[in-house]
């Protein structure tokens, strides 16, 4: 307020309250998304502000009740704004007058934005990531109850050689894994604070960034107050891992809507849907929109990645609409993921269905050659011996006979009859392949009991992150308490 009785920022306000691009503008809606993280924000900033000596601690006090008033009429409840942040001040300031607005001392909306993004990021990240470890403890599952189910494996959707679904169901649970790091690994560089950056250039008020950081629960702060306040990294980051796995979703999914059609397993009915005309159909529908999700978190990317491609320092209203496509990304990301695990685990495989299937296509081939090449023949003999006898059929006598086209000497004198029988059987093809990672029973043991501990040890690394945010809500929540 001025000498004049007009109050300024008032009527600055006002200027720039209106015309045809207010709606344009504003945020409010979608913020909603926000709403918590921002009051947090709010609250993590007056203390600080309180401490420092900044805001005097009655002032303090009665902003902070204001802000709990806010919290309890909800988002629907909040003034008209350009976006939450600006809308929550307002809502304060009519609360408890003038006063209110010092909740913004020391702050603009630039740190203040990029603060609850990352606030509500993290929690979104570490949903997902229980989602990954779900998915990967579902897979653990399968292959445990799976490991001498034999199955054909295919190369360009032709049979190439038998294996498990143990062995099938671990490749996944191994591709999910590394999904579970990129996830963690970006949780990582989320958690970081651009609180007390302001609009780009820092403050003159004393200050405590650090001391924010530790109310909110984030590791650290991001030094450089320009980079704290613009750089959006962080969200490229974490929608490309969430693009990364939408693409192992979809892989996994159509293997599942494969291995349906072909009758090699049945989807649980919570996971199918029947035809509105053809009673007979189940349909693989979840798996279908699992598949699709690839296209949704891959045009998220793409989309985020071309707002930001050559903003310039600092602060640009681009990124206003850079933001919700990565929380359309996580949010389908997480659920698609939810959706795979139920579907993969409650479905039943058919032992006889798979086992009938494994030898279709010569699938042994391989495994004869491999013989033959362990007996001394040139591998690219041996694999012309063995094409050879596809052509005449795959058992032991068309073996034979290529091996007298295409060899010096007949078969019994470079392999045992009785090896070549055997290895011609899908499961003893399977059972020879007990080197690290194979389809053998030993092998995909070994390679399960990894997979178990290196998932407890994800588990723990999540509940560590997990309780050091309950930690730092307590710690504000007290802080909050005992100031209003």
């Amino acid at each position: 307020m001025t000498g004049d009785g007009i109050d300024r920022t008032a009527v600055r306000r006002d200027r720039f309250s209106g015309g045809p691009a207010r709606s344009f503008l504003s945020s409010l809606a979608a913020d909603e998304r926000i709403f918590a993280a921002d009051l947090a924000v709010d609250r993590a900033h007056v203390v600080m502000l309180a401490e420092r000596g900044i805001v005097e601690g009655a002032v303090a006090g009665e902003i902070l009740a204001a802000l709990e008033a806010v919290e309890s009429a909800g988002h629907d409840a909040l003034p008209d704004g350009e976006d939450v942040h600006e809308a929550i001040e307002t809502a304060v300031i009519e609360r408890m007058g003038p006063d209110g607005g010092r909740m913004h001392t020391a702050r603009s909306r630039n740190d203040e934005v990029a603060t609850c993004i990352r606030y509500r990021l993290r929690e979104d990240v570490i949903e997902t990531i229980e989602a990954t470890i779900g998915l990967r403890a579902r897979l653990a599952d399968v292959a445990a109850d799976h490991t001498g189910t034999i199955m054909p494996g295919y190369t360009h959707l032709q049979p190439a050689q038998p294996t498990t679904v143990a062995h099938w169901a671990l490749s996944y649970e191994s591709t999910v894994r590394r999904d579970t790091a990129r996830l963690l690994d970006a949780y990582d560089r989320i958690n970081r604070s651009p609180l007390g950056a302001a609009a780009f250039a820092g403050t003159p008020f004393d200050v405590d960034r650090e001391r924010t950081a530790e109310l909110l629960g984030f590791d650290g702060v991001i030094e450089n107050s320009i980079d704290a306040a613009s750089s959006r990294d962080f969200l490229l980051e974490t929608t490309g891992a969430l693009s990364t796995l939408a693409t192992t979703l979809s892989g996994l999914a159509e293997d599942l809507i494969v291995f349906a059609n072909r009758g090699f397993l049945e989807l649980d009915d919570d996971y199918a849907s029947t035809s509105s005309i053809m009673p007979q159909k189940k349909n693989p529908d979840t798996l279908e929109l699992v598949r699709a999700v690839a296209g949704d978190a891959v045009g998220g990317f793409a989309g985020l990645a071309t707002t930001l491609k050559g903003l310039p320092r600092a602060y640009n209203r681009d990124l206003q609409r850079a933001t919700p496509h990565a929380w359309d990304a996580v949010d389908a990301v997480s659920e698609a993921t939810r959706v795979a695990a139920g579907a993969v685990g409650t479905a039943e495989w058919d032992g006889e269905t798979l086992a009938a299937e494994a030898g279709a296509g010569f699938s042994t081939a391989t495994g004869v050659a491999d013989l033959l090449a362990a007996a001394g023949v040139p591998f690219r003999t041996a694999h012309e011996v063995v094409a050879s006898a596809a052509e005449r059929g795959a058992d032991f006598g068309a073996v034979a006979a290529a091996a007298e086209e295409h060899l010096e000497d007949p078969l019994e004198s470079y392999v045992d009859p009785a090896a070549v029988e055997a290895t011609l059987d899908p499961a003893e093809s399977v059972a020879s392949r007990s080197s690290t990672g194979g389809p053998a029973p030993e092998a995909v043991e070994e390679t399960l009991s990894d997979a178990r501990g290196r998932l407890e040890a994800d588990r723990e690394g999540l509940a560590a992150r997990t309780d050091a945010l309950a930690a730092a809500r307590d710690r504000l929540d007290a802080e909050v308490d005992a100031r209003v």
